[in-house]
């Protein structure tokens, strides 16, 4: 018997189409797919939550001093001139930081194995790099996702049946968090 669906696909193909859509999953809450793919990708991101929820509270808060560049009213660095030369004005400060223990770390670069990059891009400047910023999905799953389902021994998705595609009649569902 086999340990799962192929999907018509190759595998190299196949594991493409499931970290798209695993990303995509816990990215945006919920997808819509086809009822085979959606069970593929709920068994993958299902484990990704129960390793964020198993190691959510796994890290350490450590102080560290930063040198950062002092900035003007319009966000450009101050620069002051020493020995003819133009150089950057830099100011010492404390900062906070969470620093992640071995095994949170090793769950983090699970994660990064199966997750693609996620750029935000903001809808006022829709096909331009500026102010665009690059999702951390694994600090979300730590942060926002894993809290959510602490007190929950898995069942993390639900699959919702919409019905057939009109192409080719295939079962479309709504693959959701719950």
């Amino acid at each position: 018997m086999l340990g799962y669906r192929k999907l018509g696909k190759t595998s190299d193909q196949r594991k493409a189409l499931l970290r798209n859509q695993v990303t995509a999953l816990l990215y945006h809450g919920q997808i819509q797919t086809t009822e085979a793919r959606a069970k593929e990708v709920r068994k993958i991101a299902e484990g990704l939550i129960a390793l964020a929820v198993k190691e959510k509270d796994n890290f350490e808060t450590v102080t560290v001093t930063a040198k950062v560049p002092r900035k003007d009213a319009n966000g450009k660095r101050v620069k002051e001139v020493v020995n003819g030369k133009k150089v950057t004005v830099y100011d010492e400060v404390q900062k906070e930081i969470k620093k992640d223990l071995p095994s949170r770390l090793h769950a983090r670069h699970q994660m990064l194995k199966v997750f693609y990059g996620v750029t935000e891009v903001p809808t006022a400047a829709a096909g331009k790099k500026k102010n665009t910023k690059v999702v951390d999905l694994p600090k979300k799953l730590f942060e926002e996702i894993a809290p959510k389902y602490a007190g929950r021994n898995g069942g993390y998705t639900r699959i919702v049946k919409i019905g057939q595609r009109k192409g080719d009649g295939a079962m479309v569902v709504l693959l959701e968090l719950v």
